[in-house]
């Protein structure tokens, strides 16, 4: 980071810096986030904060955004970043929240150059390049420790898009091993893929079985939320994941006091 990078940060953090109490209550609601230690805690405050100052939250479908909400939307996303660059949500500025699931149309044209329209009913959305979409219903239902999160999902695909391509495949740091990486995750893709089409319950949400860019995203929220679950089906994929994300939740102890 550059002098102006390092002032622009400063001042930011002086004059926006979320108050103590906001975000003990905050922390205090999300479980997944208890685990952190003081100094976690307070890297985490500071890149929340940063984040709500760069991000425009926006109201669809008669919306009520309060604070509160937004405050759990920044912590769980900088928790994914919170051991990464600062600017890796950089290249869009909105998040657009509705109360509840939201209808989406989509026209997408096949081989033979037919178009097909059809309604989705979703939770999230993420475009390339442009805002993240939230159901405030889900958002509520996130960060419990149940395996589902649709912010921790939506802000995957934000980092699976900074190559690109949502695909599943982000862009790896300094030292990870691509091929090792595209191995792991075809494989556990494919033995999941397997599993659904044999009518099997799976422990691991189906949904991941859509595309390798959703395999990503799903077990992202595993990773974070129910990691013992993840390390117990796809071993290979939370040790890809304790690299990309530098975190290790299985290592973290019983929830510490909060500061």
């Amino acid at each position: 980071m550059n002098w102006f990078g390092r002032w622009r940060r400063t001042r930011i953090l002086h004059k926006h810096k979320i108050p103590h109490q906001a975000f003990d209550t905050a922390l205090a609601a999300l479980p997944i986030l208890h685990r952190l230690d003081v100094s976690e805690r307070s890297r985490l405050r500071e890149s929340a904060s940063l984040f709500m100052h760069d991000k425009t939250f926006s109201a669809a479908g008669g919306a009520e955004v309060n604070d509160a909400t937004q405050l759990a939307i920044a912590l769980q996303a900088c928790l994914l970043t919170l051991n990464l660059s600062e600017d890796s949500y950089r290249g869009w500025n909105e998040i657009i929240l509705y109360p509840d699931e939201f209808l989406r149309h989509r026209e997408e044209m096949d081989a033979a150059g037919v178009v097909h329209r059809s309604r989705d009913i979703l939770a999230g959305e993420s475009w390339l390049g442009g805002p993240l979409v939230l159901s405030i219903a889900d958002i509520a239902e996130s960060g419990q420790g149940t395996g589902i999160n649709v912010v921790l999902h939506e802000f995957a695909h934000k980092l699976d898009m900074l190559n690109g391509d949502v695909n599943g495949f982000p862009p790896l740091h300094r030292g990870m091993d691509a091929a090792a990486w595209a191995r792991d995750f075809s494989a556990a893709y494919a033995d999941l893929c397997a599993r659904v089409d044999a009518g099997e319950h799976t422990a691991i949400d189906p949904y991941a079985a859509s595309d390798p860019a959703e395999f990503f995203a799903v077990l992202t929220e595993v990773f974070f939320e129910t990691p013992r679950l993840l390390d117990s089906e796809y071993p290979s994929i939370y040790r890809q994941l304790q690299q990309f994300y530098r975190q290790h939740p299985l290592a973290w102890q019983e929830p510490h006091e909060q500061a």
